[in-house]
Parts: structure tokens; C-alpha cells; sequence
């Protein structure tokens, strides 16, 4: 009878997430649960393997950071520049309209972008976009002006009238509905509008506090040594902690997210690298600068989860200042991304096994 009880940490273990996010799913009601008279929650091992295998995810589950832009090829630099750098979403830039929609259907991006100003035969495409039912959730949007959108599809289709004004409705609908002030959780650091949906992602990534990893470990190594640095990290960024799922060079196994320079990678796509810290104003004062150990020279990249979010950095630390060459800016970039893709890996693997689970 006793296995068929559960702690709140006994479900987040079983469910692959954080004891926090158990805690929000328990005390939320998704799991049912009641208390013991020393006021604990407790809940039934059925239930909790009966959201694990639930066929219906929600749709926070489901959210995505990918935007897809579907214009002619002397179109598609305008649309290029109008996101440069932005970290708000990944984007997939197509002038060829199959291609496009091979990736839209396997994707279910946030957004679709259809140019109607150039050669592109834009209607008939809309018009497919409107009718596909797996993508019912996906806003769609023509640039272009008056007339570009057929009137019967008024309801589904947005116009907008330049690429600059689709990248501001998108970034407002998608990340400024609620509350995006953290004024609460006393934060010195920056966050960006998205904020809270990625530290969603976080906890769906399945990696805070989990054991170490050799496929991470490896990358650190190679990261440490190929800088010559005696620091390298591979870092996720909660609400109020640096935690680092892999290490080199440091015994702490997380820092206040305060101290994080990673704060300023992940708001970007690119490497963000400072060659002197003490000489930076946004740096002089933390105290891993100011004080021991007295780290000088910071540079990093995002690690990106299969939705498009950024859940971490891969960074090299030095106590001394530096110059980040352009070759060493490739590198820790392609590092960066197979740590992307080891996250992306992991996620398939759950899914992988709560659609066997499912059909058990």
C-alpha cells in the first residue's frame, strides 16, 4: 500500500521534473491530492501515471519559440534584419514554399510569416495554412497591404504591413499577455519578455538537479581545453539560482542568479563575451568579480531545447582579461549547439517512452 502513496518529491522524480513544479501540478489540482494530519501532500501513484500517460498534453506543454517566414528570396534579408540577433524565437527562414511546409507541419511553429509583396504566389498558400487542422494553434500572418488576405480567411490570418511590425505583434501577443515584471523576486540581473516561458521550458528540459552526464561532462572538457581556461560551464538559469548541470573548474554546484553572467547569453543567439569584467560596469561589482576568485574574462553561447527556447549557456571563464578570437567565437558556438542537440535528444527520448507507455 505504501508504494502506492506518493511524496511530492516521489511525483516530481516520477514525472521528471522539479519538486517545484510537482508542487504547482499537485496544488493546482492537475494531480489530486489531500493531506496528512502533519500536513504533507500526498497522492496516488495511479494518478500520477495517469498524467504521464495522458494523450492530451496542455498547451504549455505544446509551446513553441519557432517562427517560420515563408517570402521570395529578395525578401527574405528584410525579414533577416528585422529579427538580427533576436533571442525571442528561432526562426526558419524558406523561399520554397514545400519546404516550407514540411517544417511547418512537423514543427507546429508559434507563427507562420507569408510575404505577399514579391513574386510568391502567397493566396493559395494562406489559404492551405488556414485549412490544416494540426496547425490550428499556429498564428498566421501575411506582410503585405490592403487586399492581401482573402476576406474569408479574415478571421484566421492577420495582416501586418512590414516584417519590423509582424516581429512586434508576434513578440507582444506572445510574451507580454501576463505580468512580465519579477520585481518580487528582488532580480539585479536582466530577463527578457519571455521570461516566463522559458523557465517553463527549464523544468519541461527534465535536466535541473540531475546527475551528472559524461555527454555533457564531455563538452565542458573540450570547452576548458581547447580555451586553455580553467573554467567551463554548462549552466541553466532558474527563477533565482545558477545552476550548473555540468562543471570544470569550479566545486559549487550553483550560484544566486544574480552572479550569472550567462543572465546576458541567453537574451541573444550570437556569443556574448566580455574581455575584461572588472572593466565592464554591469560586471565590476559581482561579487565573483570584485572578490574571489576574481574571474576577468567571460564568454558564451545559448543552449537552445527543441521548441527554440534558451534554457542554458556553455560558457569558459578566466581570471585574466582576453580577447575572444573569431575562430574560438566558432567554436564554443558549435559546442553550444551539440549541447542543443543533447537536450533536444533527451526530450525525444521521454516522449519516445510515454507514447510506449501510452500504448501499453
Amino acid at each position: 500500500m505504501k508504494k502506492d502513496i506518493l511524496t511530492t518529491a516521489d511525483a516530481a522524480k516520477l514525472l521528471g521534473v522539479s519538486v517545484r513544479t510537482a508542487q504547482v501540478l499537485i496544488e493546482g489540482g492537475t494531480i489530486p491530492s489531500w493531506k496528512t494530519p502533519g500536513g504533507h501532500r500526498r497522492v496516488y501513484l495511479a494518478d500520477v501515471r495517469a498524467l504521464i500517460d495522458s494523450k492530451q498534453p496542455s498547451a504549455e506543454a505544446e509551446a513553441s519559440a519557432v517562427l517560420v517566414v515563408v517570402a521570395a528570396s529578395d525578401r527574405l534579408p528584410d525579414y533577416r534584419a528585422a529579427a538580427a540577433n533576436a533571442a525571442d524565437f528561432v526562426i526558419d527562414y524558406f523561399d520554397d514554399v514545400l519546404a516550407a511546409l514540411v517544417t511547418i507541419g512537423s514543427a507546429r511553429p508559434y507563427a507562420v510569416l507569408v510575404d505577399c509583396t514579391s513574386g510568391l504566389n502567397s493566396q493559395p498558400l494562406l489559404r492551405s495554412l488556414a485549412a490544416n487542422k494540426t496547425i490550428a494553434t499556429t498564428r498566421l500572418l501575411a506582410v503585405g497591404g490592403d487586399g492581401c488576405v482573402p476576406a474569408d480567411l479574415a478571421g484566421r490570418v492577420s495582416r501586418v504591413a512590414t516584417p519590423a511590425q509582424a516581429l512586434a505583434q508576434l513578440r507582444g501577443s506572445a510574451f507580454v499577455a501576463e505580468d512580465t515584471g519579477f520585481a518580487d523576486w528582488g532580480v539585479a540581473f536582466p530577463v527578457s519578455q519571455d521570461e516566463r516561458r522559458r523557465l517553463m521550458a527549464v523544468e519541461r528540459s527534465g535536466l535541473l538537479h540531475s546527475e551528472a552526464e559524461e555527454s555533457f561532462d564531455r563538452l565542458t572538457w573540450l570547452a576548458a581545453q581547447t580555451f586553455d581556461a580553467p573554467i567551463a560551464l554548462l549552466t541553466l538559469l532558474t527563477p533565482t539560482k545558477q545552476w550548473f548541470k555540468s562543471k570544470i573548474g569550479l566545486d559549487m554546484a550553483d550560484t544566486p542568479r544574480s552572479w550569472a553572467f550567462c543572465n546576458h547569453t541567453i537574451l541573444q543567439r550570437d556569443v556574448f563575451t566580455v574581455a575584461d569584467l572588472s572593466a565592464d560596469p554591469r560586471f565590476a561589482d559581482n561579487p565573483a568579480v570584485a572578490g574571489e576568485p576574481g574571474f576577468r574574462f567571460y564568454a558564451g553561447a545559448p543552449v537552445i531545447d527543441g521548441d527554440g527556447f534558451i534554457v542554458g549557456s556553455l560558457c569558459v571563464i578566466d581570471r585574466k582579461p582576453r580577447v575572444l578570437r573569431e575562430r574560438e567565437a566558432k567554436t564554443i558556438q558549435a559546442l553550444a549547439a551539440v549541447a542543443s542537440d543533447e537536450v533536444r535528444l533527451r526530450a525525444l527520448d521521454r516522449k519516445l517512452r510515454s507514447a510506449t507507455r501510452a500504448r501499453r
